[in-house]
């Protein structure tokens, strides 16, 4: 009798897991929660899974998804690199990139990322260019000569141009837009909500791991 419950109790426990797997499997689908992508996006680490969010520093969505998804990266496993990219729609847009692509090649990001995001969005101060930038990263212990020189830098253009390709790889047409492995893009619209767009960008982590 004992075995008998053993056993009755295995099979209930491994019936549940399937359940449950299942239940998760049907509730994210390809067309309806995200987009599968014709074709392979390049990443940065071919070694590990990548979750890449596509943001504009003047969008309002990305300001407030910001604080949520950088406390969730966070919690990501060492097999999964995050990636910040800018989009580059043009105008502003791209001119918001280059500061991207120039803090990043200072190491400067850490200090100033989250600050950009808040004057552009508390404060004002839309950082339309090299000038305003400098008078607000100086705040930082941002030297303003590093910064100028490295914002013309060929390193910088390459990166630029290389984000050009990405964001039309990706197929993105908004932001904030999360793309899993440069294989699926999450989109805020389709998700519901940013909560709804990281537990899908998990769900398909868990797919590509497996």
């Amino acid at each position: 009798m004992r075995k008998l419950l053993t056993v009755g109790l295995i099979w209930l426990l491994g019936g549940l897991a399937m359940a449950q797997a299942q239940t998760q499997e049907s509730q994210y689908r390809a067309g309806v929660h995200y987009v599968k992508l014709p074709a392979v996006a390049p990443t940065q680490e071919p070694d590990k899974i990548e979750v890449a969010e596509l943001f504009w520093y003047g969008c309002g969505h990305c300001f407030s998804f910001e604080p949520i998804v950088s406390e969730w990266k966070k919690t990501l496993p060492e097999d999964v690199n995050f990636r910040p990219v800018p989009a580059f729609f043009g105008g502003t847009w791209d001119t918001h990139g280059q500061l991207f692509y120039t803090l990043e090649s200072m190491n400067q990001l850490d200090e100033a990322h989250a600050a950009v995001f808040q004057a552009i969005h508390n404060q004002g101060n839309r950082l339309a260019n090299p000038d305003a930038m400098v008078k607000l990263l100086s705040q930082y212990g941002i030297d303003e000569d590093e910064f100028r020189k490295t914002w013309s830098s060929a390193g910088v253009s390459l990166k630029m141009n290389q984000a050009k390709r990405l964001a039309k790889a990706y197929r993105a047409s908004g932001v904030p837009t999360l793309i899993v492995n440069g294989k699926y893009r999450i989109e805020g619209g389709m998700a519901g909500s940013f909560e709804e767009m990281l537990k899908i960008a998990e769900y398909l982590v868990d797919q590509e791991r497996s």
